[in-house]
């Protein structure tokens, strides 16, 4: 259906003239008679009729412009969701309580201007998928997957180094310590249940545990964080690792003790993907906001895996 007669048929049904909707629409009469006509033999039914007064509606026309005007509101719709300037900005931060969702809280409340769509996706290929199709404008990961560049297009920066910290309960034999190394940490059961193979936090802990003879299970199923931290306060043989920016609460009857890993510290890479084409003007103010706010670990007290994207 022609948008361009549906919103003609509109501005005539307001204005009560065809004249007055010429002027309104900047056309000629003869261009607005034109476009009715169009639209009443597209519909098959007659819309006005002429009086002395100008044009009426008929039955027809009655029953056909609350239809017209959600034409054009879902046209005006449409057009807003590809409209850059007026769509919000569309970012994954991969899950609700993670650093990233930490760093976009910052972000909004220094331009609480910009209108946010923020998204979870869980594994990385559906969110590069997504950042070159357009469907989102950026997602915080740590790399596009171990040992593939990313697509053509799709940029990166490194925006956040967060350190790793063990979570322990009151009975475990380090609950005590001020911190630990990665060395003491040999010989210790680290549960980490919900690690999905193929994916990057995966690959992380994979070479984690291989450079450094670490234990990490993954064994289980994954009953969500609540369930984890419930175990680990109640089981001294288990301990896990855990971002130091991951917003997670849990009884204080639990005793849970979060102590800080060193020599070297493991820092999880947080980079921002977004593609090179993408237009949207929030994107150029969150890239500089993160690059104004970053925070890395001196890199030689760190540790990350080799095919983590670069500084």
């Amino acid at each position: 259906m022609d948008l361009e007669a549906v919103r003609t048929f509109v501005a005539v049904a307001d204005a009560g003239q065809f004249q007055e909707a010429a002027v309104e629409l900047a056309v000629t009469q003869q261009a607005v008679s034109k476009r009715v006509a169009a639209l009443e033999r597209r519909l098959g039914v007659r819309l006005f009729t002429r009086t002395a007064r100008g044009a009426g509606l008929t039955i027809d026309g009655q029953a056909f412009l609350p239809h017209a005007r959600e034409l054009l509101r879902v046209a005006e719709r449409a057009v807003a969701s590809v409209d850059f300037a007026r769509r919000p900005l569309r970012v994954d931060v991969i899950a609700s309580r993670v650093a990233p969702s930490g760093l976009m809280r910052g972000f909004h409340r220094a331009h609480p201007g910009i209108e946010l769509d923020v998204v979870w996706l869980f594994d990385v290929e559906t969110a590069v998928t997504a950042v070159g199709s357009g469907e989102i404008d950026a997602s915080f990961r740590a790399v596009a997957m171990p040992g593939r560049p990313l697509p053509e297009g799709i940029a990166s920066a490194r925006v956040f180094d967060e350190p790793l910290q063990l979570l322990t309960g009151p009975a475990h034999t380090l609950s005590g310590a001020r911190s630990v190394t990665l060395a003491q940490l040999v010989g210790h059961r680290i549960w980490m249940p919900g690690i999905v193979p193929g994916t990057e936090w995966a690959a992380y802990y994979d070479d984690l545990a291989a450079e450094f003879g670490l234990t990490i299970e993954a064994t289980g199923p994954n009953f969500g964080s609540d369930a984890l931290l419930d175990t680990i306060a109640d089981t001294p043989a288990l301990a896990t690792l855990m971002g130091r920016d991951t917003r997670l609460v849990w009884p204080a009857g639990h005793g849970l003790r979060l102590i800080p890993v060193t020599d070297p510290t493991p820092v999880y890479p947080h980079s921002l993907l977004w593609h090179r084409d993408n237009p949207h003007p929030a994107l150029t103010t969150l890239r500089a906001h993160l690059a104004a706010t970053a925070t890395g670990q001196d890199r030689t007290g760190t540790w990350t895996p080799d095919w983590a994207i670069p500084h």
